[in-house]
């Protein structure tokens, strides 16, 4: 306070500058300016200490509003906002239907069910009851978090080299699109066992959405449209798949018709009636085995009732002081999400900037050294033992990054061999659900391919995966996603393929703050990483993280794929320190977010993907 007053008396008084103290004066006589100073000191102070202390309070008041601020409007999107919960997904009928779950008084778990079911209706080509998948939930009663490995299986008769021609190379019509490309379906078991250990709803409560828009119909989007009339080619090589998609006329709907589904309504009826034994020992499972046999294909009557959901440990980690967990092998994503992360750590990320030359250097070497163990380490863990507590160490994270340049990119042929890949679908499907209890659900699940193997059963209404092709056909043979892998993930009867799946959650202090996942293959595992760094280093909100320019690599091919929006210049640097920069063919994932923060809900539906939506269910002083 002396000091403020000195800095004032010399400004006031001598003319001096407000932030240099006054020069002290030996003088005994006084100036009149002089004298009124000293007369008017008190004051002064009182005055000037009123101004700091006020200062001070605002300046604190602000930096609470900011930190606490609903909406902070210098952020250029922003998230749906809700007070009793959210959902979102890639379709946002689907998301309705959740959030319509959520307002009857289920919970998470009802609702990530309910939205699921929707999603085979609403979104064939990757929403599905022919598929599997993972999920993943924070129980808020219990506070664990629980993984639920839905994953498909292979069937009880298949072989070690049952895709290897009679030259020992890999026929990729027959792991792909043939009846022997299809896994024992997972995502009705799946979906049952959760329920059974954590719904609160009648488990034909949660059919009930889907049931009405496969019997009554949904109207014909134009992303409906236009992947049905982009796939006529491919899905009417068979007959029932043409005629569940298209017109009796053999003409491909278009936008405004009415799309209905009787005998996906019929399955589904009785999946709502009987549980899952319909699907895997009832009038369902009859079709299948009926189209297995007729097609040459695995699938028998043991191995649909063999087939079991497993609940796994989640895997955990920490970054920056923030909890993250994510689901274990068989996803190889959380694994290497964890991995990545501990590596990025050893970096000043923020300082980087999002977006800049050095963020994505860091980023694309991060991913190059994940790939590479991925090849080497991720299966089954029931088959192989995977050496996750290495792979997700803070040491090991250490001793990857102390092996980055941030000056020059690596060779991949410097870590491992690899060979070029062929393009990768992006039509696996992510949703994410929380309650106002606390609970969280963050579900990814596929038919692998868009439309999966392109064949579906008749009488049933659906299409069937080809999730076969995720195991390595042949040891060093890429998928048809790019990636290699090793004995570990080599086909087995009842095995369950690697899979780029990653649903992922962010804790702090204990508490849920988001949750994220995505489509795309193996580019689920950087879009999600991204995901998480946009909010932790950058400061961004759920929708401007999940709408930022991203950022693929992953080891094979050497190839650094970056989507639309960055600078020219940024690629100019990338590319002086030796990355081969390729633009990204079609965007990079396709994030599915809530968080819930300051008291609301928040969601955020990827705009790559039209049709997705994040939905609150209404408050309760707002129903009728």
């Amino acid at each position: 306070m002396l000091l403020i007053c000195g800095w004032y008396r010399g400004f006031l008084c001598h003319g001096s500058s407000p932030f240099r103290p006054a020069p002290f004066l030996l003088s005994s006589s006084s100036s009149f300016s002089e004298q009124y100073c000293h007369r008017a000191e008190p004051l002064i102070a009182r005055f000037l200490l009123a101004v700091v202390l006020s200062f001070f309070f605002q300046h604190a008041a602000l930096a609470q509003v900011a930190e606490n601020a609903v909406i902070r409007y210098g952020d250029l999107q922003h998230p749906v906002l809700g007070s009793s919960g959210m959902v979102a997904a890639q379709n946002r009928l689907s998301a309705e239907s959740g959030a319509r779950i959520l307002e009857i008084g289920g919970n998470a778990i009802d609702a990530a069910i309910a939205t699921g079911f929707s999603l085979a209706v609403t979104l064939p080509r990757a929403g599905n009851l022919g598929g599997g998948g993972f999920m993943l939930i924070h129980d808020a009663m219990s506070d664990e978090n629980i993984a639920i490995d839905y994953r498909e299986m292979a069937p009880q008769s298949a072989t070690r080299d049952m895709y290897l021609d009679e030259n020992g190379d890999v026929d990729t019509a027959r792991s792909r699109f043939s009846h022997l490309a299809a896994g024992v379906p997972g995502t009705v078991s799946g979906f049952y066992a959760a329920h059974q250990k954590f719904g609160r709803l009648e488990w034909k409560d949660l059919l009930q959405p889907a049931i009405e828009q496969a019997r009554n119909g949904i109207v014909v989007t134009y992303d409906l449209a236009e992947f049905l009339r982009g796939r006529q080619q491919r899905l009417c090589r068979n007959d029932a798949a043409c005629t569940y998609y298209y017109k009796a006329d053999g003409t491909a709907y278009v936008v405004g018709d009415l799309f209905i589904q009787k005998d996906l309504a019929k399955s589904l009826q009785l999946i709502a009636d009987q549980g899952p034994d319909a699907f895997y020992k009832g009038d369902i499972a009859d079709l299948i085995i009926a189209e297995m046999e007729r097609g040459g294909g695995l699938i028998d009557a043991a191995s649909l009732s063999a087939y079991k959901p497993v609940f796994r440990d989640a895997v955990v980690g920490t970054y920056r002081g923030y909890e993250v967990v994510s689901m274990p092998p068989p996803s190889s994503g959380g694994v290497h999400i964890l991995q990545m992360l501990n590596i990025l750590e050893s970096f000043p990320v923020a300082e980087l900037g999002a977006g800049s030359a050095d963020n994505i250097h860091l980023l694309a070497e991060v991913a190059r050294l994940a790939f590479a163990d991925r090849s080497k380490h991720l299966g089954d863990p029931d088959y192989y033992d995977v050496p996750i507590d290495w792979l997700i160490s803070k040491t090991y994270g250490e001793q990857l990054a102390a092996s980055i340049d941030m000056q020059k990119a690596r060779d991949s042929s410097d870590v491992a061999p690899g060979v070029l890949p062929a393009y990768e679908s992006e039509d696996t499907t992510h949703y994410s659900v929380m309650d106002k209890d606390g609970n969280v659900v963050s579900n990814t699940y596929t038919l692998n391919f868009s439309f999966g193997s392109g064949i579906a059963v008749p009488g049933a209404g659906f299409l069937l995966n080809n999730e076969m092709d995720d195991f390595s056909a042949k040891p060093g043979i890429m998928n048809a996603f790019g990636l290699l892998g090793g004995e570990a993930n080599s086909v087995a009867a009842g095995k369950r393929p690697l899979s780029s799946m990653t649903p992922a959650m962010v804790f702090t202090n204990g508490h849920p703050w988001f949750t994220t996942g995505s489509p795309g293959g193996s580019r689920i595992i950087t879009t999600v990483l991204q995901m998480i760094i946009n909010v932790i280093d950058h400061d961004m909100n759920l929708a401007e993280a999940a709408n930022a320019p991203r950022m693929h690599h992953q080891w094979y091919p050497d190839t650094l794929s970056l989507e639309s929006g960055f600078s020219p210049d940024t690629i100019r640097i990338l590319k002086d320190r030796g990355h081969n920069v390729q633009s990204a063919r079609g965007t990079i994932g396709n994030t599915q977010s809530v968080g819930f923060r300051n008291g609301l809900f928040r969601g955020a539906s990827d705009t790559r993907r039209p049709g997705a939506g994040s939905v609150a269910p209404a408050d309760p002083g707002s129903r009728e």
